[in-house]
Formats: C-alpha cells, structure tokens, sequence
C-alpha cells in the first residue's frame, strides 16, 4: 500500500512572508502554495503587445493596466495569483496596506500554456468569476490564432466569443477597445515554441 504524503498546509501571513523573499512566484490556494510556471519568450509577447496598445489607447483614460507581477486576492476561495494581465476601472483597490495585491479587476487576460491551460479554462476561471468586479475573461492561445472571450451579460451570465483569424477584432465588452488579433500576435513565432 502507498501512502500518500499530505503537502505541508500554510497561513496566508506564512505564504506572505515566503513570497517576499522568493526569487520565484508561487500562488497560495487555500492554504497549499505553488510553484508558477516560467513564461516563455512569445507569452512575453503577447503579453506585451496587449499591454503596449492598451496604454496608448488608454493613455488619458480612467483605467489600470497590470501585467504579471501585480498580485490577485480572490477573498472566496482563500487564493492569491498573478494573472497575466488586469486591467482595473478608476484606481486599484489594495488587500491589506501594501501596493502588491489588488481585489478589483474589471478585465483578466491570460495567455495560455501547455501547462496552464485547463486550469485557466476551469477552476482558475471559476475564482476569477466570485469577484464582483470581474466582467470579462480573455484567454489567448500562444502557439496559434486562438482567442477565446468570456463576458458578463447583465443577466449575470457568460458569452462565449471566438476568434482564429488574423484578420479579427477582438472587441471588448466591458470598454471602448478593439485590438486585432495581427496586434496581439505580432512577432510572435510559431514554429519558436
């Protein structure tokens, strides 16, 4: 009979303390903290493409945009992550007394990975969803023309939109801003992955 081993169980000020000092960033889920793939050199990309047209876009508006360092709380689920990108409505509302960890995100982006990807499409997005900010979830597949975009109806329900061509707009539902898909995957190589 194998026994199975229990992985040690942390308090969120422990999981604090460590992510800190860690050279690497790790999620807290419910007590359990883990280790966060490394991204790789086209979801850096794209990432940063988004990132780039948004703020010139936005340059006089009223919203935030995050990349990758800027930490989640999800109060529900006792989880705190690092989504690929945020972008915020007016000013970041912060966990606790620091700058690090916010708890408002209009919007979520993530750029998918072999390794992420199920768990971005599940149960990542059903924490995401228990925020009362949150209405709208863009995940993007980094080794083809695939966006997939999630949006909040008024009903409280979730619109599922696709897009695979070049060519496409993707629009978003929550603000004033198209981006094409040719923008988001720019200089991103295929083949390089």
């Amino acid at each position: 009979m194998v026994t199975q081993i229990e992985p040690p169980k942390y308090t969120i000020e422990e999981y604090l303390i460590l992510e800190e000092k860690a050279e690497y960033k790790s999620e807290y889920r419910d007590g359990e903290i883990i280790p966060m793939a490394g991204g790789t050199t086209n979801h850096n990309k794209i990432a940063g493409n988004i990132y780039v047209n948004f703020r010139v876009a936005f340059k006089e508006n009223n919203y935030e945009i995050f990349i990758g360092d800027v930490r989640l709380w999800i109060p529900h689920y006792n989880i705190y992550t690092y989504p690929d990108i945020m972008i915020i409505e007016g000013k970041a509302v912060y966990e606790g007394k620091g700058t690090t960890t916010v708890i408002n995100p209009l919007i979520i982006i993530e750029v998918l990975s072999s390794s992420t990807s199920s768990y971005d499409k599940g149960k990542k997005f059903r924490y995401y969803r228990s925020l009362p900010s949150f209405k709208e979830y863009i995940l993007i597949d980094q080794y083809s023309f695939f966006v997939e975009q999630f949006s909040k109806t008024e009903d409280n329900k979730w619109l599922l939109t696709e897009y695979e061509n070049e060519a496409d707009m993707l629009a978003f539902t929550s603000l004033n801003f198209e981006i094409s898909l040719q923008d988001i995957y720019e200089r991103v190589d295929f083949n390089e992955e």
